[in-house]
């Protein structure tokens, strides 16, 4: 049997322009992406009367986690910068709406709203000027 696995690559994270008729721009030279990480928080509810002494639990709220990503620093670029983008959004606490387009059969889209949490340059001796960025994730993502 053939695989149909698919590959991420032309992947897609966009900005969202904050207007009330969106507009989303791609972040400038992203590579890697992992995420959202979303999370189902489980709590313990066991009391005497359980079941043969068997530890119950149930699920309750759900959180939309984070998106990481490296990049491609471009300082001046739109996206990236200090005066425009997300390291703009950092220092500002701005909550922003986010785009990730995942190539397939049919294009994915996941639509978020986050906080730019981490933005951490990586400037080695021996290599390109990277940035790792960490989106952490404010209410319900939805998937379209």
């Amino acid at each position: 049997m053939a695989t149909a696995a698919k590959s991420s690559f032309g992947t897609f994270l966009k900005l969202g322009d904050g207007a009330s008729s969106e507009t989303f721009t791609t972040i400038t030279e992203v590579k890697d992406i992992k995420g959202p990480a979303l999370k189902l928080s489980i709590e313990e509810v066991t009391s005497h009367s359980s079941t043969a002494g068997w530890i119950e639990k149930i699920g309750t709220l759900l959180e939309g986690g984070t998106v990481t990503f490296e990049m491609n620093w471009i300082p001046g670029h739109a996206t990236q910068s200090y005066s425009a983008g997300l390291l703009k959004d950092m220092v500002n606490r701005t909550l922003r709406n986010f785009q990730l387009v995942v190539p397939a059969a049919s294009t994915l889209t996941w639509t978020i709203a986050a906080y730019v949490a981490e933005f951490q340059p990586d400037l080695k001796v021996k290599g390109a000027q990277v940035v790792s960025v960490t989106l952490e994730l404010s209410g319900q993502p939805t998937l379209a």
